[in-house]
């Protein structure tokens, strides 16, 4: 989809539809939306007066006549209330009028800033977020479907009508554009078949997105296999691996645009989770395909990251590994032994992501990582305690949990925080190894983020368990049964930030 802007009045678009927006609870119309009211003859004023349009966020009606104006139809859409305004109903609403212009069958399709002209939003924001919110509306995954029927818009015009803004607004509507695209990646790679994304084919599939995102010369790729990581003596990650016939690969990208205190993304990849030895259920193992969403969305924010350029030293490390049972699976009672010498006992095979993890965090810190952040579908227990839209965060670095969170209330990626209780510690006491890899039930979202922290030295370290929002059986506004993506657009604006 080609997006461009344009700095004229969208009333003189001539294309298949546009898309203005109300506000909930007002009896009056503002700015481009009343001026197109006038119009179609106080049409759209009299629709919000028999209160069939409420302007409720998301809420999408079309206007099939446009007499007197040039486009064809009128998508109207909800921004709820004026004092509710926010980054995310604007997501929202775009997402959701874009759906509506897809299911018309709309192929040229311009639309105004939401929410840019009232109170304090940011023009900027509100058109990076617009496009955003578009760009993920419009995701579909039909790969292994024979045909589609799915309609997709070729030309999507922003209006600004500000020509003293018109190279920020383009700027922003690039940057929510890659946004949208990476998480899209993102989604692709949670998506993909557990059969057709294994440890091999993610390291071959990061080559291929470098490549296809022309960043050959930006981001570098270095990939370790089973013989290379056991030089390195990462055995609590080969332990997890080694009861598959797939191979792991430990795959690192380096970005380094600029000499500064190293930052690093670790992304669980769990190609698929049996649970091991310690089998899962049958029903909703499917899901489990899924595991490797955290190396997924590591991949999506420095596909970003280099793509817009930031100046940055970065790494980026993706554990590709799959649980499976077999004959050569490693088992409950074993002891393995991680990269900085620390032996785990292990009491069950299905908490492997961590032991995958403490690897990867060790490794990062080998390397002067000075700020580390980790991403992971690492426990229910984080699911029963935030449900399915928030994701946990745990680190050891106040400051930078508070800046994290800061963000993803503009990103609506919503984090929320969970003590690293130094009372559980002694749920992963064991008697024969320095630690147990799982303390049980209880609390296990914590005990989990205090296994990854006895791995982390000195680094300014985040963990984010996003066991619960990873993965959709619903449709939202701008997302579809399936992968999310989500914190793709946290860790973007994040590192960014610094």
């Amino acid at each position: 989809m080609k997006i461009s802007i344009s700095n004229k009045s969208i009333i003189n678009y001539r294309g298949d539809a546009v898309i203005l927006s109300i506000y909930e609870g007002e009896k009056s119309l503002r700015g481009t939306t009343r001026a197109a009211d006038k119009k179609v003859n106080g049409l759209i004023s009299r629709l919000v007066a028999d209160q069939e349009l409420t302007g409720k966020v998301g809420e999408v009606t079309v206007l099939h006549e446009c007499p007197g104006m040039p486009m064809k139809k009128i998508i109207l859409v909800g921004l709820g209330k004026l004092e509710d305004l926010n980054l995310e109903a604007i997501r929202r609403a775009a997402g959701a009028a874009a759906k509506r212009a897809r299911k018309i069958r709309a192929k040229r399709v311009a639309t105004v800033i939401h929410g840019s002209t009232v109170g304090n939003m940011d023009t900027q924001s509100a058109a990076q977020a617009l496009v955003e919110g578009t760009c993920l509306a419009l995701y579909n995954f039909n790969v292994y479907k024979k045909s589609s029927d799915r309609y997709e818009i070729s030309e999507f015009t922003v209006f600004g009508e500000d020509p003293s803004k018109a190279k920020q607004v383009m700027s922003a509507i690039r940057t929510g554009q890659i946004l949208g695209d990476a998480q899209n990646v993102a989604r692709d790679l949670i998506n993909e078949p557990a059969n057709v994304l294994t440890p091999e084919k993610m390291h071959k599939s990061v080559l291929k997105l470098v490549r296809k995102w022309g960043l050959g010369a930006t981001l570098k790729c270095q990939c370790m296999d089973r013989r290379d990581m056991n030089k390195m003596g990462m055995g609590a990650l080969l332990a997890v691996g080694q009861g598959s016939s797939h191979e792991p690969r430990f795959i690192v990208l380096r970005m380094t645009s600029v000499r500064k205190p190293l930052v690093a993304l670790i992304g669980k990849t769990v190609t698929f989770d049996s649970g091991g030895l310690s089998i899962k259920q049958s029903s909703g193992m499917s899901a489990m395909k899924t595991d490797m969403a955290g190396g997924a969305v590591v991949l999506g924010a420095t596909l970003a990251l280099a793509k817009l350029g930031s100046k940055i030293n970065l790494m980026t490390i993706i554990p590709a590994v799959e649980n499976m049972p077999s004959g050569s699976a490693y088992r409950p009672g074993d002891v393995v032994r991680a990269m900085n010498g620390k032996t785990v006992e292990i009491i069950s095979t299905d908490a492997e992501g961590r032991l995958t993890l403490a690897d990867a965090l060790v490794y990062a810190e080998t390397k002067k990582a000075k700020t580390i952040i980790d991403v992971a579908t690492l426990t229910g227990g984080c699911v029963v305690a935030l449900g399915e839209k928030i994701a946990g965060l745990m680190g050891n670095d106040k400051s930078m949990s508070d800046k994290l969170i800061e963000i993803s209330e503009r990103t609506g990626e919503p984090l929320w925080p969970l003590p690293l209780y130094d009372g559980y510690l002694k749920l992963l006491k064991s008697d024969v190894a320095d630690l147990k890899n799982t303390g049980g039930r209880y609390a296990s979202a914590i005990t989990a983020g205090l296994f990854l922290k006895a791995f982390v030295k000195k680094a300014k370290w985040q963990h984010i368990d996003v066991a619960g929002t990873e993965m959709t059986d619903k449709e939202g506004d701008y997302t579809l049964p399936g992968g999310t993506g989500f914190g793709v657009r946290t860790l973007y604006e994040f590192i960014s930030a610094m």
